[in-house]
């Protein structure tokens, strides 16, 4: 009796030790995970961001370009909509005036209409991996409008950032020719889908240096009106900070033009544009990755990214977004059956390494 009494107590202490430490061990996992939620956040901004692509290749090679973005972008207008009457308490900008609603619609023409055009038709010939490697191409983008448009200083930094840029993106789709004596560099991949995912890179930088102008007038807007970034919209049910709730307001905008300028491209360049759209809305596996791709983008992604820069810096943020083209190889590999060569892999990752650069 006496020894069970001891083991009894022995293995109370034993439990109470073990308690402690695993108290302990949780007391600094979530210090640690709270010091680096920025960072944290912006990686599974990049992780969503991977899914968005995959989903928009399958769904944009079953229904079509202007169907799968006329279609995401009505679900993503209605999910912004809902968004904001959460955080403004009306379902539409609040204090918006007319220079802001002037350079959000010119972003979304030149970032949504034409860059997420181009990007899904990139998908179709060129497959989602190789469309994000040329995403890279809107930090350059951005970096040069931003200078002509709103006289933001580029650093020599940045021009070495443009290079190596281009040359991951140069080392990944360019390959020579086998079987003669003169070997000569050329293009793997078909020229049409590097010029639409080029394009998407391109208009996606321009868009949002657009956006930015936009945003300026915005907060200008707000400034008249004696509105600080840190108030709290009236009626809001969830009141989060002007500053937090602006960027949301201005997507909106984007988004009323993005879903105009599809719709009317879709029935002006096709004869039996609303027949497509019928038979697309009709493709349940189309549909569900329409929605999944709505959901991991414009919605969640467009809105984590937005907190990861509450808890972090802009450029960790940033850098850590530009994961995508690396992290999407593994998935396009295994889901498309494609295959990755060593040359690939490290085209990306210096193609990636030069956009880091911008944010130094």
């Amino acid at each position: 009796m006496q020894r069970y009494n001891i083991f009894s107590q022995n293995t109370q202490i034993t439990l109470i030790f073990f308690v402690i430490i695993k108290k302990l061990v949780f007391l600094r996992l979530n210090f640690e995970i709270t010091m680096f939620l920025g960072e944290l956040i912006a990686l599974f901004v990049a992780v969503s961001w991977t899914a968005t692509a995959l989903f928009a290749e399958v769904g944009s090679k079953r229904m079509g370009s202007l169907p799968f973005n006329t279609i995401r972008m009505t679900m993503s207008l209605v999910l912004l909509m809902i968004t904001l009457w959460l955080v403004m308490g009306v379902p539409y900008p609040r204090h918006a005036d007319g220079g802001t609603w002037l350079w959000l619609l010119l972003s979304g023409l030149v970032g949504y209409v034409i860059g997420d055009y181009c990007l899904m038709q990139g998908y179709i010939h060129i497959g989602s991996r190789f469309g994000q490697l040329f995403m890279t191409l809107s930090a350059p983008t951005a970096a040069i409008t931003g200078r002509i448009f709103l006289g933001e200083h580029m650093r020599p930094i940045a021009i070495v950032g443009m290079i190596i840029t281009l040359s991951g993106i140069a080392l990944s789709i360019l390959s020579k020719s086998d079987g003669s004596e003169k070997q000569k560099l050329h293009f793997k991949l078909p020229a049409r889908g590097i010029f639409y995912a080029a394009m998407a890179g391109i208009c996606q930088g321009f868009g949002l240096v657009l956006s930015k102008v936009g945003l300026t007038h915005y907060d200008a807007a707000l400034v008249a009106l004696s509105i600080s970034q840190d108030a709290v919209f009236e009626g809001a049910i969830l009141p989060l900070p002007v500053s937090i709730s602006v960027p949301i307001a201005a997507t909106t905008i984007r988004a009323y033009i993005g879903l105009t300028g599809f719709f009317l491209a879709l029935i002006i360049f096709n004869k039996d544009g609303l027949q497509q759209l019928h038979h697309a809305v009709n493709d349940r596996k189309a549909m569900w990755c329409v929605l999944a791709s709505t959901v991991f983008g414009p919605f969640i992604g467009v809105s984590a990214s937005l907190l990861a820069t509450q808890y972090t810096s802009a450029g960790i943020a940033q850098t850590l977004f530009a994961l995508t083209p690396i992290l999407i190889i593994a998935p396009a590999a295994i889901l498309f059956h494609q295959k990755v060569t060593v040359r690939e892999v490290i085209g990306a990752v210096i193609s990636v390494a030069g956009v880091c650069l911008f944010f130094v």
